[in-house]
């Protein structure tokens, strides 16, 4: 405990910023503990809490912008990006966009306390053009009230912030031991998660080769575009007679159609995730014969202009 005071001590506001930056970087390391702790120790002056709170803002402000610059530059592609490295790579992209389409550059105020927006929403912002001051505005509005009620909560539980660090301090190796376990059961079970997910893309998918042969030989089964919608506004591009649908939306819009009747799900996203899980919803309800498209609309464009490219060069030799 007392290593704890003396650390503060000297490096206190110091600490939270580094802290904050890193893990608004992506590193992740949960900031709140410390705003919490900092919040608990300036109670008996051993730090400012206003500069706790100054720099808390200015380490999550340098992040955010860099990820917004981030998304500027490469559009809605830094998001697939970003979430392979997540430990639920396959539902933030998703998550994300759906809550961005509805709340725009307010979802800026919420972001912090939202598992996974709080580090997409930035690039987000970039991506969909949103203007910097206006993006500057809403983010340090939404840091300052994150940052504002950790520090506030520390500072209120005092008492209690200190005396679970005393107990903390008093079992040292087995706290942490107890933590990385917890943590490693939540990793796991996500990771199972998602192989749960990988095993029914690979049972039931459909690949561009099969599709394009149903859809020119005129057996076309129901194509469905899935991606969110600021995904189809950044990218306008689609297969010809698909169908658009949010995830929400895709058992009511099929609602009519007869149950053993083939449909293709796309999207443009990590594993297929938004098609596999269109898929396995309508699975659950009874439909046979639903599957996602392996590799998406990019996999379905590059089969596309590489059938142009041959017919062209055939074109050229009979010429």
């Amino acid at each position: 405990m007392q290593e704890l005071v003396t650390l503060f001590d000297q490096y206190g506001p110091l600490l939270v910023f580094l802290q904050v930056l890193i893990t608004q970087l992506g590193v992740p390391v949960p900031a709140v503990p410390t705003l919490m702790v900092a919040g608990a120790l300036s109670v008996d002056g051993h730090l400012s809490g206003g500069s706790a709170l100054i720099l808390a803002v200015l380490g999550s402000g340098i992040a955010d912008f860099i990820w917004y610059l981030s998304g500027k530059r490469y559009g809605i592609r830094i998001l697939g990006l970003m979430c392979r490295i997540s430990i639920s790579p396959d539902a933030c992209v998703r998550r994300t966009e759906n809550v961005f389409t509805r709340w725009g550059a307010w979802s800026l105020l919420v972001a912090r306390f939202v598992p996974g927006l709080s580090l997409l929403a930035s690039p987000l912002a970039g991506a969909t053009n949103t203007g910097a001051a206006r993006f500057l505005f809403f983010d340090t509005l939404g840091t300052t009230l994150w940052a504002s009620l950790a520090i506030g909560s520390g500072m209120l539980l005092h008492r209690q912030v200190g005396a679970f660090i005393k107990a903390l301090s008093s079992i040292g190796g087995v706290a942490i031991l107890v933590i990385a376990a917890l943590l490693a059961l939540y990793v796991t079970w996500r990771w199972i998660e998602r192989q749960r997910l990988l095993r029914f893309v690979r049972r039931h998918r459909i690949d561009v080769k099969e599709l394009h042969a149903l859809v020119s030989d005129g057996n076309a089964p129901i194509i469905v575009d899935v991606r969110s919608l600021i995904t189809r506004q950044e990218d306008p591009r689609r297969i010809p007679g698909a169908l658009e649908a949010e995830l929400a939306e895709v058992q009511r819009l099929l609602a009519d159609v007869p149950r053993d009747h083939e449909i293709v799900f796309y999207c443009n996203c990590p594993n297929e995730a938004s098609a596999a899980h269109a898929a396995r919803q309508l699975r659950e309800v009874g439909f046979t014969r639903v599957r996602p498209l392996t590799g998406g609309l990019e996999a379905w464009m590059a089969h596309v202009e590489s059938l142009e490219d041959e017919a062209e060069t055939r074109n050229a030799e009979r010429q």
